[in-house]
């Protein structure tokens, strides 16, 4: 089946059981103004869906922040971005063999960074690159101000005093070409999520989380998450969720 019917026919699903499908979107590694970040600001913008913009504190400019438009939210891409692996460690800024101390105190100095760049638009969520964290770190993370989490894939066990929403569909094939995974491969992650959360196999109270890379794009990607936006607008119900709805409820 055509992966776009597949889509609106999942929506129709939701609609017949009286229920609304919901979204929501965060794209990574934002630092500077980019050709690459205006058409993702321009995208949110003409269709009026929300993105959190998951910004690296330390390479954060000043300029990004003011390129921003109402639509558009800001969360905490760990702090500099840098791979701290060990040898044999899939990448991550914070590894396990760092001292807790030091990742919390980097960690602190980025949030204030980031807080005092973006002002109201900074949603207090940490979203660690790579989608890795030091499990050590976990119980410490609100006590420095954060209210929630995000990284990729299913949540595990609640972390005391944080909200966790995560992302389910990343379109980046990072493991082969780092291009677009492809149109029929993202739309049947999609609809294998949205149906999972319909039929009680994934987590209901969840939205379906939409990952992007900006600066990775190809055209074949950008073509994609265009034409997600219009069609998704189009499904009677379906809703795009915006982060500080997700994080402050």
């Amino acid at each position: 089946m055509d992966g776009w019917r597949a889509l609106r026919e999942e929506g129709a699903r939701w609609r017949d059981q009286g229920r609304a499908p919901e979204l929501w979107w965060r794209d990574d590694d934002a630092q500077r103004p980019t050709p690459a970040l205006e058409r993702l600001l321009a995208l949110s913008a003409s269709h009026a869906v929300p993105l959190a913009l998951a910004v690296i504190p330390m390479q954060a400019e000043a300029d990004l922040i003011a390129r921003l438009g109402a639509t558009v939210q800001v969360l905490q891409h760990g702090a500099d971005h840098r791979n701290r692996a060990a040898a044999g460690e899939k990448k991550t800024e914070f590894p396990v063999a760092e001292p807790v101390e030091a990742a919390f105190a980097r960690l602190g100095a980025a949030r204030l960074r980031l807080g005092g760049l973006a002002g109201d638009r900074f949603v207090q969520v940490l979203a660690p690159p790579w989608n890795r964290l030091s499990e050590d770190l976990l119980p410490r993370l609100a006590a420095l101000g954060y209210r929630g989490l995000s990284r990729y894939g299913a949540r595990r066990a609640p972390v005391p005093g944080l909200r966790e929403v995560n992302t389910h569909v990343d379109i980046v094939a990072w493991r082969k070409d780092r291009g677009f995974i492809g149109e029929e491969a993202a739309l049947q992650a999609i609809v294998q999520q949205l149906a999972g959360r319909r039929e009680g196999r994934l987590d209901a109270s969840e939205p379906t989380g939409l990952l992007t890379h900006h600066a990775a794009h190809d055209a074949a990607a950008w073509r994609f998450v265009e034409r997600l936006l219009e069609t998704t607008r189009d499904i009677a119900g379906l809703r795009w969720r915006s982060a500080q709805e997700l994080f402050h409820a």
